[in-house]
């Protein structure tokens, strides 16, 4: 299936008890576009949502991002943007979106959708942490990013704690990708997974 190795044990204890594949990223092998590292430090001041406001779609337009990657996985052009606590991914037929969205339903529902020729899935899980497990945990996400050849990852201004991440990755016919959204607040980590895959 082409898997890239597995490194879920740099960063599973992000989320306690066995992990799922919501948890899980794997490194990249050298196939494709590789970038150096992407941390920024954004500008932005934090808005204090949490991840029960969070919201899932497949249909939201581009929204303005605070920072963008473009990266080739497996031969396809995917875009990685970081809307401060959320994210989207737009990689062939699939724009994925998770953020507080106007209007929209909240919740993250595990998701398996049919395109023309592709199978898309997608799984989120999220997990509150006592204030030293959930700062080792949100560093440890960082430097699993900041070693990681397309990753793209913000950090707000005063808050090391409040952190968005993002990791792309070949998989099999397709790629995945995995997310992180962190909430110093309540010391809530969501933990997101997608599958894009040819058939």
């Amino acid at each position: 299936m082409g898997r890239s190795t597995n490194v879920a044990s740099a960063v599973r204890s992000t989320t306690a008890g066995p992990a799922r594949r919501s948890d899980a990223p794997r490194t990249a092998p050298t196939t494709g576009s590789v970038h150096p590292p992407s941390l920024t430090t954004l500008t932005t001041p934090y808005q204090d949502t949490d991840a029960d406001q969070l919201s899932f779609s497949l249909d939201w337009p581009v929204r303005d991002a605070l920072a963008v990657r473009d990266v080739t996985v497996g031969g396809l052009d995917v875009q990685l943007r970081l809307l401060g606590a959320s994210h989207q991914v737009f990689a062939g037929p699939v724009g994925e979106t998770v953020a507080c969205l106007p209007g929209a339903a909240g919740g993250l529902p595990d998701t398996v959708r049919e395109f023309d020729g592709w199978e898309y899935s997608f799984a989120a899980r999220v997990r509150i942490f006592t204030g030293a497990v959930f700062s080792a945990r949100v560093a440890k996400i960082l430097r699993v990013c900041g070693a990681h050849p397309r990753a793209l990852s913000g950090v707000f201004p005063g808050l090391p704690d409040a952190v968005t991440a993002l990791v792309a990755d070949p998989w099999g016919a397709g790629l995945t990708w995995h997310t992180w959204h962190t909430y110093p607040q309540s010391r809530r980590i969501v933990a997101t997974h997608s599958r894009l895959e040819a058939r």
